[in-house]
């Protein structure tokens, strides 16, 4: 017997070896219980939300009171394209559109009486993505992915009927204490 023989008895060996340990410790029932949740993990991923940033920068600091810039003060934490600028308002989603049943919120300090307020961001949903927008990705304060309350980089519309993202308006919750 040869040395390449010698070394494929011993993989052979190690191989029924590993197994029959493997089999002894698990059984059918736990391999299907392992193999039917990696299907239904699987099966969920699309319903994950999804990240609405397309790589661009974060805008500049605000430096103008015009509610059709990024740069608005009440647009500190907005991701996404102005509905001022696409037939709606600061407030209101453009005719056709409705808004996202779920929403973020922001705290963006107000330039003109120096007081941070609270501002809820609605996606508006229904219509195609507004072209005549300034795509806007303003992160101040962001807080990570898991915070679902606190974080820009989803389309909201998900919680929708009609899931394509149109636009998105900053509306006033109050002052922040």
């Amino acid at each position: 017997m040869n040395l390449f023989d010698t070394i494929l008895e011993r993989i052979d060996r190690f191989t029924e070896r590993s197994t029959r340990t493997v089999a002894k410790t698990s059984g059918r029932r736990s391999f299907l219980a392992r193999a039917g949740g990696m299907m239904l993990g699987g099966a969920m991923l699309p319903l994950l939300p999804f990240d609405r940033t397309f790589g661009q920068a974060m805008a500049a600091t605000p430096t103008d009171g015009d509610a059709l810039v990024c740069e608005y003060w009440r647009y500190c934490a907005l991701d996404g394209n102005l509905c001022s600028a696409c037939g709606g308002s600061i407030t209101q989603c453009p005719p056709g559109s409705e808004a996202s049943k779920v929403s973020w919120v922001g705290t963006c300090r107000n330039p003109n009486d120096g007081k941070d307020y609270l501002v809820a961001y609605n996606d508006c949903c229904g219509k195609p993505i507004c072209a005549n927008s300034p795509s806007c990705l303003r992160s101040e304060g962001e807080r990570p992915g898991y915070r679902m309350g606190l974080h820009n980089d989803i389309n909201w519309c998900m919680a929708n009927a009609s899931k394509g993202y149109h636009c998105t308006v900053a509306i006033l919750v109050g002052l922040a204490e």
